[in-house]
């Protein structure tokens, strides 16, 4: 429990404000929205999106839409692997569409699982992020 006191907090632990929806889960495709307000502590390699968990359960793969608005920090977004491979940096807002490109498709390096994991860098407290993926089993 936190007691506010003018513009001083006492007592009470901050943490990051976290939420993932799943959109749409379907058999190719699935959309998911992201959301984070930091305390500053930020997020290291979290895992949002368990592969496994998707319909079909594809081994494998691709991001085909992003739309985004990133304030105050950059978001590195990842498939896991032992070293994980980074599909996207994202800052500011933006949008892309990449289905006419391929996708951005998991390189399936050696061991891990392909999940997407996000790490918020150089997060300070109030940054934030709302992001929507757009992904697809890979061939």
């Amino acid at each position: 429990m936190a007691y506010r006191v003018g513009n001083c907090s006492i007592g009470g632990i901050m943490s990051d404000s976290i939420n993932t929806y799943a959109l749409v889960k379907s058999s190719p495709r699935s959309v998911f929205l992201f959301n984070n307000r930091s305390d500053g502590t930020g997020e290291t390699n979290v895992q949002k999106i368990d592969i496994s968990d998707l319909p079909g359960a594809p081994t494998k793969i691709k991001i085909n839409k992003i739309i985004w608005s990133v304030s105050g920090m950059a978001v590195q977004i990842m498939f896991d692997h032992t070293a994980n491979d980074t599909a996207i940096i994202l800052t500011g807002e933006g949008e892309l569409n990449l289905c006419g490109l391929g996708g951005i498709v998991d390189p399936a390096s050696a061991g891990g699982t392909g999940d997407i994991l996000f790490s918020t860098l150089n997060a300070d407290a109030d940054d934030g992020y709302s992001i929507i993926l757009e992904v697809e089993e890979a061939p």
